[in-house]
């Protein structure tokens, strides 16, 4: 028999609150709180509040912490500042995507690193096996909510003052703050495609830590309002739009997470061949039908196969079906057009469709 979900620390406040829960990869995620439109638009209109505990949290410490994670992703972790936190995939030896991730420097000798599955550590572990790194879960030890949204500053800058809510863009605290009377760890950081944060604390403090945010004004939300957010916002997820093993960064339009005039992560030598000439491009597509098709859904130019639909969704923003696609890169200009399985014509879109030049989440 498996055993239950774990349920995280803010648990408790989130089932007085009529919370629906889901389970994915072993943890109790909240799903909605009775009406998935409305959580999409406060994150949009004003603040929201998601608990977002159950992403994986390493702690990487030792002399070789920061190579470590600069051997891991392809993004350049030896150039992180203190304080700064960059973004990139992490990948196998041929290339292809084992996950995605953040990392947190809090100085040469140690970082966070925040993914989606328990089995990245045994990646993790493989790929700096020679180095002088201590690789720990801390998961578990260390819940925390995202505050998205354009008040966010506003609800923050109450509970905290203006330092923690004067973070610059990607940038965190290494000490901690005082966020509405607990101690915790703040991140100008999020996956809504708004401004916004990401608070850590001690699991002894989350219920204490969520009164204050929802007191100031955070609407709660869960994964099906930020499945809507990241699809406008071009955030891709694990097991929709990449797969593990199969889906190299190219495909998903990563090239800027993708450095290869430096340094020698893992899967270097195999996406630099592949850079010379991308052969798949992320798009979103606009469809013209109300018919929201099947996640994976066929995508084709006059009955030629030119992609797959990685993540559809009826836009609560836009008012019309769109969704994420990885297309052949001679189908990929925009204004071309498309069908899909089981919806009709589409029209390939900017990525993101939603604030394409990504202002919003800087601002």
């Amino acid at each position: 028999m498996s055993a239950d979900p774990v349920r995280t620390a803010f648990d408790a406040p989130q089932r007085e609150l009529g919370c629906e829960f889901m389970d994915w990869e072993g943890w109790l995620w909240p799903n909605h709180f009775g009406d998935p439109v409305a959580e999409h638009r406060a994150v949009r209109e004003a603040v929201g509040i998601w608990d977002e505990s159950p992403l994986r949290k390493w702690d990487f410490r030792g002399p070789d912490a920061l190579v470590a994670a600069d051997r891991t992703f392809t993004n350049d972790m030896l150039g992180l500042e203190t304080g700064q936190i960059r973004y990139a995939p992490f990948c196998d030896e041929n290339g292809k995507m084992v996950g995605d991730g953040t990392v947190f420097k809090f100085d040469d000798a140690h970082a966070w690193v925040i993914t989606a599955l328990d089995s990245d550590l045994d990646h993790f572990r493989e790929v700096v096996a020679e180095l002088d790194v201590e690789i720990e879960p801390i998961t578990e030890q260390l819940p925390h909510v995202q505050l998205q949204g354009p008040r966010s500053r506003e609800v923050l800058a109450g509970l905290a003052g203006d330092g923690a809510a004067g973070l610059g863009y990607l940038r965190f605290s290494p000490d901690q703050v005082v966020v509405g009377g607990v101690p915790a760890w703040v991140s100008r950081t999020g996956y809504s495609g708004e401004a916004g944060y990401e608070i850590f604390c001690s699991t002894d403090d989350a219920p204490t830590l969520w009164d204050a945010l929802t007191s100031a004004g955070a609407t709660p939300y869960g994964l099906a309002a930020v499945e809507t957010l990241r699809i406008e916002s071009g955030l891709i997820f694990i097991g929709y739009d990449y797969f593990q093993h199969e889906t190299d960064p190219y495909d998903v339009s990563l090239d800027k997470v993708v450095r290869l005039d430096a340094g020698d992560f893992h899967g270097r030598q195999a996406l630099a061949e592949t850079a010379k000439s991308p052969p798949r491009r992320m798009v979103t597509l606009s469809l013209e039908g109300d018919a929201v098709p099947e996640y994976g859904a066929a995508v084709t130019s006059a009955g030629e196969p030119a992609g797959t639909l990685t993540s559809p969704c009826e836009s609560p923003t836009l008012a019309q079906v769109i969704g994420l696609a990885v297309l052949e890169a001679r189908f990929a200009a925009q204004g071309t057009r498309l069908e899909v399985d089981g919806a009709g014509a589409a029209t390939v879109e900017p990525l993101p469709i939603y604030d394409p030049e990504k202002r919003r989440p800087r601002g």
